[in-house]
């Protein structure tokens, strides 16, 4: 058997070996982080399933009710999709790398050097709607590149059939289809799939599969749509410098240092060698290339979140082998290092070894201090007789409903609570004293349509291992009659 034959196999015997060790530690990672604000807040998508959230479309809350029905309502179950997920992307990355560039070990190198990226650890560990974003996301790419490798027509339908999927997770995903559509028109071996009925049944799937979240939408105001379109367009000439110095910055962080240069090194050969008019290059160059510029577009107006660019690089990953042998050699320095830093991101976020400030330690913002806070506001409820504790945050109201004890009745306070079907909370507010915490971070005060007593309190702080994280602000209110938007958080 020739050499080369024999050290493939060996390569691929230790890819199985080490993504299996690797799923095994996130999901190890899952069950002992602690929960953020957010994950609770689409925890309770899943006690209130709906096609359709203000917030986002509904695949998360699915995620999250089949994991929950598997392994329970713990930390564990609620994650429990995400590194099989992750294990899941990563071996169809690998199929579509070596579809598209054959030859040059690119599926297993991108799938390293995807799996290297803290972007990639934190979405692998935690439940958000970029982890079924991420899959479906790749799943796209996957069937696009067996279609270009078979030339089969029905692969367009499993494309189509993703690209919906990944529709029903973020609205991000429409980003699709405009690069699909240049990935078409620019690559003169592709166009003759726009005279044949397969890319307008793709994409005819994708939009029934899509449809309970229009109709969602329609039938609550276009909610969603007017929240998420009011994001677009925006220009804010003082703080565009800004706002682009975080983009980059954070994307260098969160891909870690040699894999970010190396993904930016990737992302212009793919736009260079799409001149070249090869359809492999074509696509990679519109997946990675028109994104970059709707981000790059949004942040000359307004901060980008750290996480929407995620969706680059899967492709970036792939075009990344396609790199010369000077950039080539970088790999494996640049997946050793992502890793480490990875490692050390997740022992701190499970076992919190270091007592760190906030402005070294990103996990403590999020996931810190929340144990003990619940437990302070738990005493601070009964030194006040308080027949409920509410919140006007979504996402603290979600979490802390895990966190008080069973008997602590905890409402939410929030205009979004008004679309969800959700027992309602103005009955357990009406004329009732109660507990109102807000965090010090907000500048305004306590709606006064919303209370018909409001009384300030003593303060609280959210700390872990003598770092603070988050002060709070307590008040005793009492609760006007027949406010819809506040609504009874579920328990686990």
């Amino acid at each position: 058997m020739p050499d080369g034959v024999v050290s493939g196999e060996h390569m691929k015997r230790w890819f199985w070996a080490a993504l299996a060790g690797l799923t095994a530690v996130r999901l190890l990672v899952a069950a002992q982080t602690p929960m953020a604000p957010d994950e609770a807040y689409y925890w309770v998508w899943s006690q209130a399933l709906a096609s359709g959230y203000l917030d986002h479309p509904p695949m998360v809350a699915l995620w999250i009710k089949l994991g929950t029905l598997l392994a329970g309502q713990g930390n564990l179950g609620v994650r429990l999709l995400a590194p099989l997920s992750a294990a899941l992307g990563s071996v169809l990355l690998a199929r579509a790398g070596e579809d598209l560039l054959p030859g040059r070990d690119a599926g297993m190198w991108a799938a390293v050097l995807l799996n290297a990226t803290l972007i990639f650890a934190v979405g692998s560990t935690t439940m958000t709607p970029d982890t079924p974003l991420l899959l479906f996301w790749t799943a796209t790419i996957w069937a696009l590149g067996r279609l270009f490798a078979t030339g089969r027509g029905w692969w367009w339908l499993v494309a189509g059939a993703a690209a919906g999927l990944a529709l029903d997770s973020k609205y991000t995903a429409v980003l699709l289809a405009p690069a699909i559509l240049i990935w078409l028109v620019a690559t003169p071996s592709m166009r003759h799939w726009l005279r044949s009925p397969w890319p307008y049944a793709a994409a005819l799937l994708a939009a029934v599969i899509f449809a309970p979240v229009l109709m969602w939408n329609a039938a609550h105001g276009w909610a969603s749509f007017a929240k998420q379109g009011g994001r677009v367009a925006d220009f804010d000439a003082g703080r565009a410098l800004q706002f682009l110095g975080e983009l980059f910055g954070g994307q260098l962080g969160l891909a870690t240092p040699i894999i970010g240069v190396i993904a930016g090194a990737a992302i212009i050969t793919a736009v260079r060698r799409a001149m070249t008019q090869d359809g492999a290059w074509v696509l990679l160059a519109s997946l990675t290339a028109l994104p970059a510029l709707v981000f790059i577009e949004h942040a000359l107006g307004d901060r980008v979140q750290a996480n929407w660019p995620a969706i680059i690089f899967p492709a970036a990953s792939i075009a990344a082998a396609g790199l010369s042998v000077r950039w080539r050699r970088w790999f494996k320095p640049g997946a050793a290092l992502g890793f480490v830093l990875t490692l050390i991101v997740w022992l701190q976020a499970a076992l919190q070894p270091v007592a760190l400030p906030m402005r070294a330690d990103p996990t403590l913002l999020r996931l810190g201090g929340w144990e003990s806070l619940a437990a302070q506001i738990d005493f601070a409820a009964k030194a006040q007789h308080a027949e409920y504790v509410a919140f006007d945050n979504y996402g603290q109201a979600a979490l802390m409903a895990r966190l008080l004890p069973q008997g602590c009745v905890v409402l939410g306070v929030d205009d979004r609570w008004a679309l969800f079907k959700l027992v309602d909370g103005s009955a357990a507010s009406e004329g009732k004293a109660g507990l109102l915490v807000r965090s010090a971070r907000r500048d305004d005060h306590p709606d006064p349509s919303r209370w018909a007593e409001i009384t300030p309190l003593a303060g609280l702080t959210r700390a872990r291992g003598g770092m603070t994280a988050e002060a709070f602000r307590l008040y005793r209110v009492v609760g006007k009659p027949g406010d819809t938007a506040i609504a009874v958080m579920p328990r686990p």
